[in-house]
């Protein structure tokens, strides 16, 4: 090979290329012939340029060097031939806008793992994300933690706050329903934790609510679904509307301990969910004329149920659970038990 001119941008192809299979002589006569050449070499491509700087005692390597992104930067290279072609490469690059010259070596590493980390993370999850917003991501939330790493912030977040999972409204309605079966059967001689008629009725009460939201996730149901679902109830008294703002608040607490809603959900906050007062008609009652006519006409058992009703003021419910026992056990008092009274709570009524 002859001498080198300066201002010569590149060598042939082959020989950026064929180095992996270059002989041992071949190397030294490619050593010897850059010993010909004149140092810096400058390798030109438009306006991208690049100098070659030869070994030294210091340096025992060919260097490299150009400025890449307003910046200085350097290689090392053990053969001539090796810095020309890096040379080469590097001002075409630069030459067509390349921003891969502007990485290290250890750069280009770090992204190329970083890619490979995303796409197997889009192969597993659907879910596409680039490398600037995964970085842009990470800093936002490293600069949050309070010297914790990300990792160990999301763990312990998991561990404090249940996951929402998605259930649809009508799913969730037959499944509260049938959770609460068991509630209405009792053992022999014990009263059921829940009436079965009150879930009978309350049933029907949910099964309207969910047609409602057909095809809608109890975590999507917002403020605005229980206005639309209470103002469809016009037709309903005030007492029946709130009737179903009770079940549908029963519905909710029983989705947060599902975790098929957030513990701050707020729906009950919703206008439509306000109580609203009833106007209740005017209480009658029966005379002390009418009374003795239903006594008269009552027989057996029954005459007892009409005079504690008429005269004691029990509940129906109450007065079917009732037996003489209650009656005489304390004198000068009906007692209605615990176990008896709608409230689960123990009263007397007086007799006079």
């Amino acid at each position: 090979m002859g001498s080198t001119p300066a201002s010569r941008t590149s060598f042939p192809e082959e020989t950026a290329h064929s180095q992996e299979s270059r002989t041992d002589s071949a190397q030294k006569r490619a050593e010897s012939n850059s010993r010909k050449l004149k140092f810096p070499v400058t390798v030109k491509h438009r306006k991208a340029e690049a100098r070659i700087y030869r070994k030294t005692k210091v340096y025992p390597f060919y260097r490299v060097c150009a400025y890449v992104a307003g910046k200085r930067r350097m290689s090392h290279f053990v053969t001539c031939s090796e810095a020309r072609a890096a040379a080469d490469k590097l001002v075409r690059d630069l030459a067509a806008g390349s921003q891969a010259a502007a990485l290290t070596a250890n750069q280009s590493r770090d992204a190329l793992a970083a890619l490979e980390r995303l796409e197997a993370f889009r192969q597993s999850t659907g879910k596409r994300v680039s490398l600037l917003n995964a970085v842009s991501e990470y800093v936002e939330a490293a600069s949050k933690v309070n010297g914790y790493t990300v990792t160990e912030a999301v763990e312990r977040y998991l561990c404090t706050v249940a996951m929402v999972k998605r259930k649809g409204v009508g799913e969730a309605v037959e499944e509260f329903i049938k959770s609460e079966e068991p509630r209405t059967r009792s053992n022999e001689g014990e009263r059921a934790q829940l009436s079965a008629s009150y879930a009978y009725t309350r049933a029907i009460r949910l099964r309207r609510f969910a047609e409602t939201f057909q095809n809608t996730a109890v975590c999507d149901l917002t403020k605005e679904h229980l206005d639309t679902f209470i103002q469809s109830l016009h037709e309903f008294s005030a007492k029946s509307r709130n009737h179903y703002r009770a079940t549908v608040h029963q519905f909710l607490k029983w989705c947060v301990r599902k975790d098929y809603l957030p513990v701050t959900h707020r729906l009950k906050e919703a206008d439509a969910m306000r109580p609203e007062h009833a106007n209740n008609g005017e209480v009658l009652f029966y005379t002390p004329k009418e009374l003795r006519a239903l006594l008269e006409a009552a027989e057996g058992p029954m005459r007892a149920i009409v005079a504690l009703g008429g005269l004691a003021g029990l509940r129906t419910s109450e007065l079917l659970r009732l037996d003489w026992l209650d009656v005489w056990r304390v004198a000068g008092y009906v007692e209605i038990t615990s176990g008896k009274s709608k409230t689960r709570q123990r009263r007397l009524v007086e007799m006079y």
